[in-house]
């Protein structure tokens, strides 16, 4: 399809979102326009969750105030829900955000729809300290806080706002790229950015991106073991069961289970490895997590200890976070047979 830039000037029906990438490449974020005249704020893209929130100008909390608050009133298109209906939602982390919903005119990249939105009166302290404004779901309708709510993604598709049911991912990571020039496009795919075809995983349950994991390997080594994955753009790492990950770690020189830090970590100096990697088999292809990678973030500053990128926790699925994402392009595909293509990222 060319550059990102070219398809988003030449085709109807793509949007271009370029991304942000903080810090330690925990959480991603790009602009979007609410409300007439357009109101901009910088919302984290969310395939894990389907709400599309943001704090109101009405909202006085400290983790509202620390961001950009959406004033429905200086909006001639917005419209208040008829049916006076709240959305609450509350996130694997514990943060939580609630608030009466409306619509609005939303514009993604040039793309642009009427579409629900919460807004937040209230939100958990957790947001006080992010660098975004707000949360932009990407999962499957039947994951909206209120019953009946239809994605921005459903809504574009339906209205053939769209030129492909697809959301793109290219997350920027700080080894590859100094955490710079990554997007998301919305209703195209961009081939200039990822190597070979696209292999394209049957998704198991429409409600997260759920994918069949059929393997983990460490150095092309298998772990035998396979699992209900999600592709999740909001999770900043890899989370797998209790058993694999101390498999995964036991082939790791080096790493242990920090009880004090309740965590895996490695060594640090595993950011300089030239070879090594975590792999991931879907649908029959192995797709990499480089073990530069598995060092994630110093324990504190100077330590020669870092966070391991692959962490466990009591969960129902595998989560192939970030980690995963920022080393394999990936597209969301929402047509009637729904699925994830990946490839490795150039």
């Amino acid at each position: 399809y060319g550059s990102p830039e070219t398809i988003a000037a030449a085709k109807k029906g793509v949007g271009l979102v370029p991304v942000t990438n903080p810090a330690f490449d925990t959480e991603y974020y790009g602009p979007i326009n609410i409300g007439t005249p357009g109101q901009t704020f910088n919302m984290n893209f969310d395939t894990g969750s389907a709400d599309i929130w943001l704090a109101s100008s009405t909202c006085s909390t400290a983790a509202c105030k620390s961001h950009r608050r959406f004033n429905s009133s200086s909006s001639k298109t917005f419209r208040n829900d008829p049916a006076k209906r709240r959305f609450q939602i509350a996130y694997g982390d514990g943060s939580y955000a609630m608030g009466p919903i409306g619509t609005d005119m939303v514009n993604v990249g040039g793309v642009q729809i009427r579409q629900t939105i919460g807004l937040a009166t209230n939100e958990s302290s957790d947001f006080e300290v992010s660098k975004m404004d707000g949360m932009f779901g990407l999962a499957f309708s039947s994951f909206e806080s209120v019953p009946g709510v239809k994605t921005f993604m459903t809504n574009a598709i339906e209205k053939k706002a769209v030129a492909l049911p697809v959301v793109s991912a290219y997350l920027p990571s700080l080894r590859r790229s100094g955490g710079k020039g990554g997007h998301y496009l919305f209703g195209a795919i961009d081939s200039t950015k990822f190597h070979g075809d696209l292999t394209y995983v049957p998704v198991t349950v429409r409600g997260y991106w759920q994918i069949t994991v059929q393997d983990v390997l460490v150095n092309s080594q298998s772990l035998n073991s396979s699992f209900q994955g999600i592709v999740d753009t909001g999770t900043t790492l890899v989370i797998l069961d209790d058993k694999t990950t101390t498999a995964l770690h036991s082939k790791i020189r080096g790493s242990y289970f920090d009880k004090d830090e309740q965590g895996w970590v490695v060594p640090c100096s595993l950011s300089k490895a030239k070879a090594g990697f975590v792999g991931f088999r879907l649908e029959g292809r192995v797709f990499e997590v480089p073990m530069a990678d598995m060092a994630w973030e110093p324990l504190r500053k100077g330590s020669e200890v870092c966070y391991s990128g692959v962490q466990s926790m009591n969960s129902p699925v595998w989560i192939l976070g970030d980690m995963f994402i920022k080393n394999n392009y990936c597209v969301f595909n929402q047509s009637t047979i729904a699925s994830v293509g990946i490839a490795p990222l150039k």
